[in-house]
């Protein structure tokens, strides 16, 4: 009998064709997919064509999204995307999206069904661990690694160990998916879980929908997390249902699985909070940030920019406006999302509340461009890094938070809560 293991275990020994996997182990895997965007998909290629390789291993399971700088804001993102659109054509590879169908990679690939449960997904991107939420194991890795993989289909893995973050009980009102993760980062730190799988379960994120789930898994990099599992249950069986692509496998953790740790966390002591400059772990509640003003507010990224996430932002700007000398960036993670804004209202209360409505771009969040910020200045922010210089110059600030607490420190003009407004 196999001896009892998690479900990132579980994941690794199938693909790795073996009975069973420990912690430290060293396995080479078939993998499912392997991801790359318009900032590292040149680099993964130049690699592939190093090893002297024609065809990538399967024209299928590769997906090239050009997302960071595009709609491109220069000639050397032009340059960049071109190097990525020019060999998705050679491939034929069939999960290429142009502009005009393309979103935000982390929020497009769950919406369209193409990663599963049960799939191993490397993506030369650090939140590739997103896909944790549908029970997947997927981790980012650089871009020579995602070259390998797009010439051979295989990757190396050690093994990682696992934390299990067990959330039980009721969140307070007003608490999120976003609140869950900046506690659990704030609680175990920014290396809290270096190199090891975090599993997240309990009520509480029983309770969650698929959305705020993915949220949660977003940022398990931010702890260190090499990737952020979370079981296949009833609520993601419904929103999979008809939406894949291709048959999944749905892997649980044994009863008697052994963790690293396990971390223990009542739901009720979890409040509606910002992640102070400079690191995710840097905590504090909403409660005691509201002398902290603002220059900008952006509501998107991968992290945040799902239509719950825009429902959440409408509901706090409707019949609203920004304060004056304040900057509110909207951006939908993908057309899908940026269309349903549109058939709800959600972008008529934005641009009405003075906000920018912008098409789906990974953009300001990683200083891109749609919200670059000068000298001093700061920024409430959605998205999931907020490290010194993050979305531009060094003496500027982001403070991470919920769409609700986005939304309304735009209209504050200050960090606050939606309930500060009435």
């Amino acid at each position: 009998m196999p001896r009892p293991m998690t479900m990132a275990e579980k994941i690794l020994a199938a693909h790795a064709g073996l009975d069973e996997v420990r912690p430290g182990q060293l396995v080479e895997c078939d993998l499912d997919l392997v991801l790359a965007n318009d900032i590292t998909a040149p680099i993964a290629i130049r690699t592939f064509r190093e090893l002297g390789v024609e065809r990538v291993f399967d024209r299928d399971r590769v997906c090239l999204v050009p997302d960071h700088y595009a709609p491109n804001k220069d000639i050397k993102s032009a340059e960049q995307t071109k190097v990525m659109r020019d060999f998705a054509h050679e491939q034929g590879i069939t999960h290429y999206w142009e502009q005009g169908c393309v979103g935000i990679e982390h929020a497009l690939l769950p919406e369209t069904g193409t990663v599963v449960p049960g799939d191993l997904v490397i993506g030369a991107d650090s939140h590739t661990c997103t896909y944790g939420a549908l029970g997947a194991f997927a981790t980012g890795v650089g871009s020579t690694d995602a070259g390998v993989g797009l010439a051979t289909g295989r990757a190396w893995f050690k093994v990682p160990p696992t934390v299990r973050i067990e959330v039980e009980g009721e969140l307070p009102a007003g608490a999120t998916g976003k609140d869950v993760i900046l506690h659990v980062i704030g609680k175990i730190g920014v290396d809290g879980a270096l190199y090891q799988a975090m599993e997240f379960c309990g009520s509480a994120i029983r309770s969650l929908s698929m959305e705020q789930r993915m949220t949660i898994s977003n940022m398990a990099i931010e702890a260190g997390g090499k990737a952020g599992l979370i079981e296949v249950d009833d609520v993601a069986r419904a929103w999979l249902d008809g939406r894949c692509q291709r048959p999944y496998v749905e892997y649980h953790s044994d009863a008697d699985a052994e963790y690293a740790e396990v971390v223990r966390i009542d739901a009720a002591d979890v409040r509606p909070c910002v992640a102070w400059p400079h690191l995710p772990s840097n905590v504090r509640p909403v409660a005691e940030s509201r002398e902290v003003s603002i220059d900008q507010a952006v509501i998107g990224s991968c992290t945040n920019g799902r239509i719950e996430d825009m429902r959440a932002a409408a509901e706090v700007l409707s019949g609203r406006r920004v304060a004056d000398g304040v900057r509110c960036i909207v951006i939908p993670a993908t057309q899908a999302v940026f269309k349903q804004c549109i058939a709800e209202g959600l972008a008529d209360a934005f641009i009405d509340a003075g906000c920018v409505f912008s098409t789906p771009t990974c953009g300001p969040c990683l200083g891109g461009y749609m919200g670059i910020l000068a000298a001093g200045e700061r920024c409430v922010s959605t998205t999931n890094r907020n490290f010194v210089g993050r979305m531009g110059d060094t003496t500027s600030e982001v403070y991470l938070a919920s769409p609700a607490v986005a939304a309304a420190s735009a209209v504050a003009g200050h960090i606050a809560l939606p309930d500060d407004l009435d």
